[in-house]
């Protein structure tokens, strides 16, 4: 049995917290607290104590999904399809640009996450300022 330890950062609010993801045999089976850790000392909330819950959970998304306009259905746009991260991210930026040049930037707007690092929520509020042009940019961090 191959048993470790995988030091990482808690996904559950922007505070940071340190935990030890247990892992046997390959899969995620537990989490732990990292003692001595700068910001957590040794402690978890209840989500960073399941943190590892969702990994295997199989309503979660593994690949992109896109609305295939072409199988038209009882949903507006057409059916969902799994799509190549490619394809969804070139996607993704021609509707954005597309919105901005028809209807302006501040057509645009922007939800970050408390589930995402401090630094990915910045990542996120530089490309809406620097690269779309708008500052609707805003967080919900009542998880």
């Amino acid at each position: 049995m191959d048993y470790r330890n995988v030091l990482t950062t808690c996904i559950y609010c922007g505070c940071g917290c340190g935990i030890y993801l247990q892992v046997v045999d390959g899969k995620v089976v537990g989490s732990q607290p990292v003692k001595g850790h700068p910001i957590s000392e040794g402690k978890l909330c209840i989500k960073g104590w399941n943190a590892h819950d969702f990994v295997y959970h199989p309503d979660r998304l593994t690949t992109p999904l896109v609305r295939d306009r072409s199988r038209q259905s009882s949903r507006r746009g057409g059916e969902l399809r799994p799509a190549s991260w490619d394809e969804a991210l070139d996607l993704v930026a021609s509707r954005l640009n597309q919105i901005k040049v028809e209807d302006g930037p501040d057509a645009i707007g922007f939800l970050a996450s408390a589930k995402c690092t401090n630094e990915e929520n910045y990542l996120l509020q530089k490309l809406a300022r620097g690269v779309v042009g708008t500052n609707n940019v805003d967080h919900c961090a009542r998880l």
